[in-house]
């Protein structure tokens, strides 16, 4: 199956994150400390700056780290620490080589099961236990990629109908519905950590 996502929110970028494993991993990657539609839109930027339609594990494990690094960090930069998440996309990728033979979907192509699943995410470079659960929820809630027990692996934000990543996000709607639970969770958290000094 595959999905139309709407994660960079521009047509050319969301069209390769829905053809390509890899550059959806890869957005996943890079979706820290920068807005979503930036992260998401990084893909098609480095496939762009390296005069290809599509992105290939084989070329960026192999590429010169130091030039690497330097497109993404050319104007407009990919990322805002284009430095380390160069190096980060690029041991993502070699670990898909060694670990897949670079074929990104691989990954969930033959899992048994939601545990399976999760247990490879987590595996890869860059990828903590949140990271890979909302991942996994992508895949299952816009892939169609759904081994048994994959909503329970993917925790929270595998429930359906909830709004609490870019798992759910479709379109503008579910977008603005996303920020405005992130927005929420972050001035619970502020309001605990005041409560809990102020103890």
């Amino acid at each position: 199956m595959s999905p139309t996502l709407h994660l960079a929110q521009r047509p050319e970028a969301d069209a390769l994150l829905s053809r390509s494993p890899l550059a959806a991993l890869v957005g996943m990657l890079l979706d820290q400390q920068v807005p979503m539609e930036w992260a998401f839109t990084g893909p098609f930027t480095i496939a762009e700056r390296l005069g290809a339609d599509d992105l290939d594990a084989h070329v960026i494990a192999g590429y010169d780290p130091e030039a690497f690094a330097a497109l993404l960090a050319a104007r407009p930069a990919v990322h805002r620490y284009p430095g380390s998440m160069a190096g980060r996309v690029q041991q993502l990728c070699r670990y898909l080589v060694e670990e897949y033979d670079g074929d990104a979907a691989a990954v969930w192509r033959d899992a048994a099961g939601g545990q399976e699943l999760l247990d490879r995410l987590t595996a890869l470079p860059g990828f903590g236990r949140q990271k890979a659960q909302i991942f996994l929820a992508l895949l299952g809630k816009q892939f169609g990629v759904r081994p048994p027990g994959w909503r329970e692996a993917a925790g929270p934000y595998g429930e359906e109908g909830s709004h609490r990543s870019v798992a759910d996000i479709t379109g503008p709607e579910s977008l603005s519905r996303v920020r405005a639970y992130k927005q929420e969770a972050k001035r619970q958290a502020k309001a605990a950590k005041r409560a809990g000094t102020a103890g």
